[in-house]
């Protein structure tokens, strides 16, 4: 494990404010739309989730990396996060498990991180201001140069990323005489997911986020299912079209997060950017059918359009958030479709949710055997 004094590092927001901390991880500069994340626990689970691709995380936890890091429990390939600020970046850890060290881990991944700042304040100028670009850089502190940099990064709203992250070629999971075909559309998907379907007996095959429509149904899908990501919905026009085709053939149709916004979308139903959005794992929301609340996963800055869905005769709100009472959850009366806003695949949890996997299953047989 690596003792050596840290080098200093400096972080910069578009507002013109600046924090001054400690380097770890790879030393370099990044940018991205700052956010941060509440959860106690999951630190992993958060850094390689596709959704937070082009964003900088702070961590509202005040120690992270004393866990380590265990290979298995990625949700994708590598990090996705394109930085890390937190409180304690903590290097020594305890759970036997654990394949490396934290520092290891974001130098082979080549993460910035800074440490050692009020992430307290920080989160507080988020909440207020509201999501807004940031630098990071542990090779310069000229406080110019790094503004002159963030300057010229684009803003979220209107950013396409899926694709970005999105598989680039044709993938299948589950056992291929599983009574259960989901076409998975990958516009960033977490493997909790798709371990979720196939644990269920489905059989997954996941396409790249821009695949035709064509394409897809020439596996003879029984169902499709709409994966969270990163990025503006609104700018993501081939996924929309693809949705629209789906709705027409009956076939059930399940969306999370970016999925729950594309589905809204195919309706005629318009997403906005949030203040600065839902990241965390202890978010309550209401199940307006069963009455029943939920402690849920988040990982979104868009939001489906409360006025549009109340206007909408097919779409009907089945989940909203207990704290701004934004969409949490729709559904199509015309269709067997459904979605959410929030994550209920969570890892490491809660696991109030997974009853929606169940509910699309049961959805497909009862389609099938119609």
């Amino acid at each position: 494990m690596t003792t050596k004094e840290p080098m200093p590092a400096v972080l910069v927001l578009a507002n013109g404010s600046v924090y001054h901390g400690k380097a770890a991880g790879k030393i370099g500069t990044t940018t991205g739309e700052i956010c941060f994340n509440t959860g106690m626990t999951g630190y992993q689970e958060i850094f390689t989730d596709p959704s937070y691709f082009g964003q900088v995380m702070v961590t509202t936890n005040a120690h992270i990396g004393n866990y380590g890091i265990k290979k298995a429990e990625e949700e994708s390939g590598h990090v996705q996060i394109g930085g890390l600020v937190c409180k304690n970046f903590t290097n020594e850890y305890s759970r036997a498990l654990a394949d490396e060290d934290i520092q290891k881990y974001f130098e082979d991944e080549n993460i910035v991180c800074i440490h050692g700042v009020d992430t307290r304040e920080i989160v507080r100028e988020i909440r207020t201001l509201g999501a807004m670009n940031c630098i990071i850089s542990s090779e310069t502190n000229d406080i110019a140069l790094l503004q002159k940099k963030l300057a010229a990064v684009p803003d979220m709203s209107g950013l396409e990323l899926s694709s970005k992250v999105s598989t680039t070629e044709v993938y299948e999971l589950g056992d291929a005489a599983a009574g259960i075909k989901i076409a998975v559309m990958d516009f960033g998907t977490k493997k909790n997911i798709l371990r979720n379907f196939v644990d269920r007996g489905c059989h997954c095959i996941v396409f790249p986020a821009k695949t035709s429509f064509a394409e897809v149904m020439a596996v003879q899908p029984d169902a499709f299912f709409l994966s969270n990501g990163p990025g503006d919905p609104a700018s993501m026009d081939y996924a929309i079209e693809n949705v629209k085709e789906m709705l027409k053939t009956g076939k059930p149709i399940f969306g999370i997060c970016l999925g729950h916004q594309i589905l809204a979308l195919a309706n005629g139903i318009d997403t906005y950017k949030m203040h600065h959005g839902h990241r965390g794992i202890n978010h309550p929301v209401k199940n307006l059918v069963t009455g029943k609340c939920e402690i849920t996963s988040q990982n979104h800055g868009f939001a489906v359009d409360a006025a549009q869905i109340e206007a909408h005769a097919d779409v009907e709100v089945t989940h909203v958030n207990l704290n701004d009472a934004s969409i949490e959850g729709i559904r199509i009366k015309s269709k067997p479709a459904f979605s959410v806003q929030y994550h209920p695949e969570a890892a490491p949890g809660p696991h109030d949710a997974q009853y929606l996997f169940d509910q699309f299953v049961d959805i497909i047989h009862q389609v099938k055997n119609n």
